[in-house]
C-alpha cells in the first residue's frame, strides 16, 4: 500500500481511499476478497471492516472453507458506499439506515449533516477570530495593568466580570474587535473613555430626574450619545444597541449599575433606547443582532 494512502479506522476521519473508492474494484464480477485485501484495496482497517460487520453495516456474504470472511463485489460496492457517505460526517446508524430501510430520504441525512458541517465551520471561524485576537494583543503589548484599570475604573470594575464576559462572547467577532482596540489604548486613552462614559450617565440620570420622556428630542440624542460611547468598543447598529438595552433590565448586575446612578435610571435607559430605534426604523420587539 502506498505511503500517500491513507486509511479509514472507522472514526470518519478524512482518507484519501474514499476519494477514489468508485474505481478501485476489479471488474471481475465473481470476485471473493479476504479481510486484508479489502483492507488493502480500499483503505479501510481490518478493525473497522470487523467493526462494520459486527455492526450489522457491512456483513461479508461469503465465508472460506476455514470460516474466513470473504466479500463479493456487491460487499465491496457496498463499503465504497459507506466511505462516500462518511467523508460527510454522516454516523454509522445513519448511514445504515440510508443504505437498509427502503425508501429513507438519502437527502433528508445529507441536508442534516450539511447543517451540522455549516455550524462547525462557523465554530472554527470564531475560534480563528479568537486566536487572530490572541496574536494581536500579543504582538501590540499590553499598555495598561489590571492595578491601573481599577485604579481609573473603580469598583464599577472587576476582572471577575471580564471573565464572565469572554465566557458568555469571547468568540464573537464584537468581542475580538474590542480586545484589539482596548490593547492600543493607553492610559490616557482609557482615563479618557472613563471620563466620557460618566459624563454620558450623569447626562441620563439628569434627564429622567427632570422628567425627560423616551422618545422626545431630548431623549433620542441620549440614546444616540449612548450609542456611540458603546462605539468605542466595536460598531454598535441601532438593532445592537436595543439587544444590549435589554440586557439593563434583565440581568440583575446592570441594573443594579445602573440604579446606582439614580433609582429606575435601568428601566428608564431601556425605554429611551426603543424609543429613539423606533424613530429610526427598527422594532425593539423583533431586533437582531446585526
Amino acid at each position: 500500500m502506498k505511503d500517500s494512502q491513507q486509511r479509514h479506522d472507522g472514526t470518519g476521519r478524512h482518507d484519501t481511499a474514499a476519494d477514489t473508492a468508485m474505481s478501485a474494484v476489479p471488474d471481475d464480477a465473481d470476485i471473493a476478497m479476504t479481510v486484508g485485501e479489502v483492507s488493502t484495496l480500499l483503505g479501510v482497517s481490518v478493525r473497522a471492516l470487523h467493526h462494520w460487520d459486527e455492526s450489522g453495516l457491512v456483513h461479508p456474504s461469503r465465508r472460506s472453507a476455514a470460516g474466513y470472511r470473504l466479500y463479493s463485489e456487491a460487499d465491496i460496492m457496498r463499503i465504497q458506499q459507506v466511505l462516500v457517505y462518511r467523508q460527510t460526517g454522516m454516523s454509522l446508524a445513519d448511514i445504515k439506515t440510508v443504505l437498509d430501510e427502503p425508501g429513507t430520504d438519502a437527502l433528508t441525512h445529507l441536508r442534516r449533516q450539511r447543517e451540522l458541517v455549516q455550524g462547525q465551520i462557523s465554530h472554527l471561524q470564531h475560534k480563528l477570530s479568537s486566536i487572530d485576537m490572541v496574536i494581536d494583543i500579543q504582538q501590540l503589548g499590553a499598555r495598561i495593568s489590571v492595578a491601573e484599570m481599577a485604579e481609573i475604573w473603580g469598583t464599577d470594575w472587576d476582572p471577575v466580570y471580564v471573565e464572565e464576559a469572554r465566557a458568555q462572547w469571547g468568540d464573537t467577532p464584537e468581542w475580538a474587535e474590542s480586545y484589539r482596540r482596548k490593547a492600543r489604548m493607553s492610559r490616557a486613552h482609557w482615563e479618557q473613555a472613563h471620563e466620557e462614559t460618566v459624563a454620558l450617565e450623569t447626562a441620563l440620570a439628569e434627564a429622567m430626574r427632570s422628567g425627560v420622556e423616551p422618545g422626545s428630542p431630548e431623549a433620542n440624542a441620549l440614546a444616540r450619545w449612548h450609542r456611540k460611547d458603546f462605539n468605542r468598543w466595536f460598531e454598535v447598529s441601532t438593532s445592537k444597541q436595543v439587544i444590549i438595552a435589554r440586557g439593563y433590565v434583565a440581568d440583575e448586575r446592570y441594573a443594579r449599575y445602573y440604579d446606582k446612578r439614580a433609582p429606575g435610571l435601568a428601566a428608564w435607559l431601556k425605554d429611551v433606547i426603543d424609543a429613539c430605534a423606533r424613530s429610526e426604523g427598527v422594532d425593539p420587539a423583533t431586533a437582531t443582532w446585526e
